[in-house]
């Protein structure tokens, strides 16, 4: 029976072979869309679109806004890969399931990743359609997908987490939003194992933890990508206002309409950013 390490290993040697003849055979960054973000991956060049299902061993998205889907190719002249959509732990698969994505990402050579995801906007005077970068994050899962047993290729037995979501791209982040002439401020995210929203009253306690959004992914991912070394820039998209801080109840597509809404200033911050972390990375 396969190991993790070797399962990963498949999926991405699958994925190499897809990608040999492509404008992008050798992608360094990868951008994982969240919930009614997937279209951002329309604008990728010389796409090369390989459906989870295909992959060998990859969980497959059930989840509207997710449509499941890995797209290889450029972004403003940028190999990139991009994950339409991701799986979670309300879905019915284990953390290794959850953060196996993130593990082949890792074994193609990814360096620095760029997580979205929707939001429920804790803070108050955050507006929906607000895009905010994560500065750290609070993990109310219940569960660490580095838990048990550890792999030594992957990553040490315990690593630091002082700097999750990386300063320096925070930094770029800022400076190509403010060149698309908009701002983005930063907060602290918390996950929640989900399906159902939170209440009013853990909305309360999740404020006064000190955390500004709140979600059902992303810090799975970001420990995983820690753990093998990659660099992540964080996003969210806050897609509805939490339980409690309006008077009407969460819904979905509400979810789904507002993600769609913010894509514009999602596609130009990517479009101008994704080049200046590929500078950094080679040390222009």
């Amino acid at each position: 029976m396969k190991n993790l390490f070797e399962c990963t290993a498949e999926a991405a040697k699958y994925l190499r072979k897809r990608f040999a003849h492509t404008s992008a055979p050798t992608p360094k960054i990868a951008i994982i869309l969240g919930s009614g973000l997937g279209a951002i991956a329309d604008g990728i060049l010389d796409a090369v679109i390989t459906p989870y299902s295909e992959i060998p061993h990859f969980p497959c998205s059930t989840v509207e806004g997710h449509s499941g889907k890995l797209v290889a190719g450029t972004l403003a002249g940028i190999p990139v890969v991009v994950m339409q959509g991701r799986v979670h732990g309300y879905e019915g698969y284990e953390p290794e399931q959850v953060t196996f994505p993130m593990r082949v990402l890792g074994q193609l050579g990814i360096k620095t990743a760029i997580v979205t995801n929707a939001a429920g906007g804790i803070r108050i005077g955050m507006k929906q359609g607000e895009l905010v970068l994560l500065s750290d994050h609070i993990n109310f899962l219940g569960w660490n997908p580095v838990s048990g047993p550890n792999e030594k290729r992957f990553g040490p037995r315990f690593f630091d987490m002082t700097e999750a979501y990386s300063k320096r791209l925070r930094t770029l982040a800022h400076q190509a939003a403010s060149a698309e002439g908009f701002s983005l401020s930063e907060g602290v995210y918390l996950a929640v194992s989900g399906p159902s929203y939170e209440t009013p009253a853990e909305i309360r306690a999740f404020r006064n933890l000190g955390a500004d959004l709140v979600g059902m992914s992303t810090v799975p991912e970001v420990i995983v990508a820690r753990h093998m070394g990659i660099e992540i820039l964080g996003l969210s998209c806050v897609t509805n206002l939490a339980a409690g801080v309006l008077d009407k109840p969460l819904d979905h597509q509400e979810v789904m309409e507002t993600g769609v809404q913010a894509q514009d200033h999602l596609n130009r911050l990517f479009t101008r950013l994704v080049p200046q972390i590929s500078e950094l990375e080679q040390g222009i």
